[in-house]
């Protein structure tokens, strides 16, 4: 894999460096997440996350491992990076980085101060909640390093209470009974940074200061590698001391030769949201496991990289979850939630195509029965109002208040674009669906397919985004792009539908210059939510324009090679869930989403 690598020009811009993030995943749910500076921009960023019952009842532990040395003339440096309320910035370590590299996964800086060159590099320990962060002298006169350990113990989504408990051990500590940090030379601390503050909250409309606690400090000379673990769990299991770097980077390499040849980097970025279930992380760092991210992301997270077997495993798990005809769409908010029209439609697109590309067939019939009472649930009508027209064999699907499709966003209990009625996306998988269950649904799906090439065409060949709302949206691509699409594409329509919605990045939500169009996906909550699905571009979307085009025998390498320059922009080696409808098209949301990843892969793999 090609290493991401930034010199001391964008390593000490605290704007461009602090702006793009790394991720390390630990299988589990959790991660440890910071930027190129140093800089915790964000309430989500340290070095300890830990996932709960669910992915995404995730708790913040370990924020920040803070290096202070002392050179032989016994000056002391700060490398550590903080900002504070206020917007002061102190110490500012990373006016020191001469260079930050991605490498096979794991995180490298490296700071120059004089002749002494000093290099970080920080690792997960895959399977459990786990971090090894690593200091090495690489250059110059004898120092000695100390690492101040900043901590709390609350929801990632939250900041810090007012209280601590903290039990010092033989080598460190534990925090909260819940976490403990090992390393040598540990001296005890007790002191409260009050103030820490982060800018991309801020920017986000939330809440953007906390306080942490100085819990103590690691100390030793640096005439060999000094590593500190904290680990979660049985905290009398720690990690295997000095190892989890190289077994990092070893896995990594054996998950990108497992999946070849296709794409090293996608295939590693994609490895990021497959964890222990098995289940799907929709995006880090704030999303846990949401079935319509799962299934959409399923071809290219699991087929496309050979998890034959593991994508096995969560079709059965999931098939498991379904009510009435619904597949559950999240856990992750303390219940079990049935409120999507297309979700349950992915699985069966998801069930369908796993059969097609590995031939288990036995899969299929075990499946079949639970497959088969989907469809005779939408026949007869399922929850939110969702039901087969028994006149020309469509879904309807709606309810007040309620946003069923894949555009769900609502402000203040009202949906953006509630797409309420027949809309396209939902009846081109529908119509997809019973293609895929054979000869039991033939005569409807005869039926809804050639309703379909009835109702929805406009005069000009694009479709209508729901029946009564023209509205450009890409949502359209779904009737050309399945395999069971019910239309074949025609490449005028698809060339004025990419000239209006397609960015370097993907496809925009909405076309500009429509009625309600937003070019920005930024602000509070309220006015991201608005631009969500009114002009965000989405790069999942990519995956379906490049399909639809294949299915005319034409590849469009140029749309696939745009993304390249992404990985290097936001969030490091990944793909971003949104973006800015207008240029410069910045990165929005999550900058490491399933989805985005999968579909890219999926589409390379055509």
């Amino acid at each position: 894999m090609r290493p991401i690598v930034f010199g001391p020009q964008l390593c000490t811009d605290l704007t461009s460096g602090s702006t793009r993030e790394w991720l390390l995943p630990d299988g589990v749910g959790g991660y440890a997440m910071g930027t190129v500076t140093g800089l915790r921009t964000r309430r989500y960023h340290g070095l300890l996350i830990v996932a709960g019952t669910t992915p995404a009842s995730r708790m913040l532990g370990l924020a920040s491992l803070d290096p202070v040395l002392t050179l032989a003339s016994g000056a002391r440096v700060r490398l550590g990076c903080h900002e504070w309320a206020g917007g002061a910035i102190e110490p500012r370590g990373h006016e020191l980085l001469s260079s930050f590299a991605l490498i096979d996964g794991v995180p490298r800086w490296r700071w120059r101060i004089g002749d002494v060159v000093i290099e970080r590099e920080i690792a997960t320990v895959h399977g459990r909640p786990a971090v090894s962060i690593v200091h090495r002298q690489i250059a110059g006169a004898p120092v000695r390093l100390t690492l101040e350990a900043l901590c709390a113990w609350r929801d990632a989504h939250a900041e810090q209470g007012p209280t601590l408990s903290v039990a010092t051990t033989a080598d460190g500590c534990v925090v909260e009974g819940a976490y403990r940090i090992a390393g040598p030379g540990f001296a005890a601390a007790g002191e409260w940074f009050r103030g820490v503050r982060y800018r991309e909250e801020a920017a986000r409309g939330l809440q953007d200061q906390e306080n942490l606690r100085y819990v103590g400090s690691f100390t030793s000379a640096l005439e060999r590698p000094v590593e500190v673990l904290a680990w979660a769990g049985d905290l009398d299991d720690p990690p295997v001391a000095g190892s989890a770097v190289d077994a990092t980077r070893r896995r990594n390499r054996e998950v990108v030769a497992a999946a070849a040849p296709a794409d090293a980097a996608l295939v590693l970025a994609a490895d990021a949201f497959v964890i222990k279930g098995p289940d799907v992380v929709a995006g880090y760092p704030w999303f846990g496991a949401w079935s319509r991210d799962t299934m959409i992301s399923y071809e290219g997270l699991f087929l496309a990289t050979g998890r034959f077997s593991l994508g096995r495993e969560l079709l059965l798990s999931y098939a498991a979850t379904l009510s009435e005809g619904m597949l559950a769409n999240t856990a992750d908010t303390g219940t079990v939630e049935y409120n999507t029209a297309d979700g349950t439609l992915w699985f069966l697109h998801a069930v369908d195509r796993h059969v097609t590309v590995t031939g288990d067939t036995d899969l299929a019939a075990a499946l079949r029965p639970a497959l088969v009472a989907v469809i005779d649930h939408h026949l007869s009508g399922t929850r939110y109002g969702i039901k087969a027209d028994p006149v020309d064999g469509l879904l309807v699907q709606g309810a007040p208040g309620a946003a069923l499709t894949w555009m769900d966003a609502r402000v203040d209990g009202v949906p953006v674009t509630p797409r309420t009625g027949k809309a396209v996306d939902i009846n081109a998988l529908w119509v997809n669906a019973l293609a895929g269950l054979g000869d039991a649904f033939t005569a409807l799906h005869a039926k809804a397919r050639d309703s379909f090439a009835r109702s929805f065409p406009t005069p000009s060949g694009e479709l209508r985004d729901v029946l009564g709302d023209p509205t450009t949206r890409p949502n359209q691509l779904l009737a050309w792009s399945l395999p069971h699409a019910p239309l074949r594409p025609d490449p005028a329509v698809l060339a004025r539908i990419g000239a209006a919605l397609l960015t370097p990045l993907g496809l925009r939500s909405q076309a500009p210059g429509t009625n309600g169009y937003h070019g920005r996906h930024a602000g509070g909550p309220g006015e991201r939510d608005r631009a969500y699905h009114t002009g965000t571009v989405w790069p999942w979307l990519t995956g379906p324009y490049v399909e639809a085009w294949h299915r005319l025998g034409v590849e469009l390498p140029d749309v696939l090679g745009d993304i390249t320059g992404h990985l290097e922009e936001y969030g490091l080696g990944s793909i971003s869930e949104t973006a800015d409808g207008d240029a410069p098209h910045t990165g929005t949301g999550c900058p490491f989403q399933a989805w985005s990843v999968a579909e890219h892969l999926r589409a390379r793999k055509l």
